[in-house]
């Protein structure tokens, strides 16, 4: 095995380490990570075993590698939402982040959303998760101040219901289908904040 200067570990031609961490997330969504073993994706790429170990040290780090894909990308979005000014903006550009994050990186956060927990890795994944969760349903309560978001919603429910709308887009978006992914953000805010916006006050008669 050898090194760039810039310390990119190059293997053997054929498969590239982009290649098998793509193939390992495939390999694992299709059967479960635990239910995947070495030789699936060796299999799977044609390659033995020594030359998946010139790319990568073990199915987990391409887990790990997977995960922060994943995490990072939500992250990150959820970094440039709360750089806006009001609570109301922050909550529409974090669902407009969340689903573009999830129409570019669908293996990776499917991935995510099906970990169980059973290892080291996936628990500080799940950890992490949990505080981008809990940071969203600060972001929902404050928009309810603001008037964004109905009073009457529990802010963790609410945040649970908006997450489980862009959540299930990783069972039936593709990529390679009709709708844009910007066009996709458009809808889901839509119908979040339609469902999430405080009742008419209709005079009694």
């Amino acid at each position: 095995m050898t090194s760039t200067p810039g310390g990119v570990r190059r293997g053997r031609p054929g498969h590239d380490r982009a290649d098998i961490i793509r193939a390992g997330v495939e390999l694992f969504n299709e059967q479960g990570y635990d239910a995947t073993s070495v030789s699936d994706l060796t299999g799977r790429l044609g390659l033995s075993k020594a030359a998946l170990y010139h790319h990568v040290d073990s199915k987990e780090q391409i887990l790990q590698v997977a995960l922060e894909d994943a995490l990072g990308g939500l992250e990150h979005a959820l970094d440039d939402a709360l750089q806006h000014p009001t609570a109301s903006e922050r909550l529409t550009a974090i669902i407009r982040g969340a689903v573009l994050v999830l129409t570019e990186r669908q293996p990776q956060v499917t991935l995510l959303l099906r970990l169980r927990g059973n290892s080291d890795i996936e628990t500080a994944a799940l950890a992490r998760r949990r505080r981008f969760d809990h940071t969203v349903t600060d972001l929902v309560r404050a928009a309810q101040s603001e008037g964004l978001v109905r009073q009457d919603l529990d802010a963790g429910v609410a945040t649970r219901l908006i997450f489980g709308m862009i959540n299930s887009l990783v069972e039936w978006y593709r990529a390679d289908g009709p709708v844009e992914p910007e066009h996709l953000a458009d809808d889901v805010l839509a119908v979040a904040l339609s469902g999430l916006a405080p009742r008419p006050r209709f005079a009694r008669a």
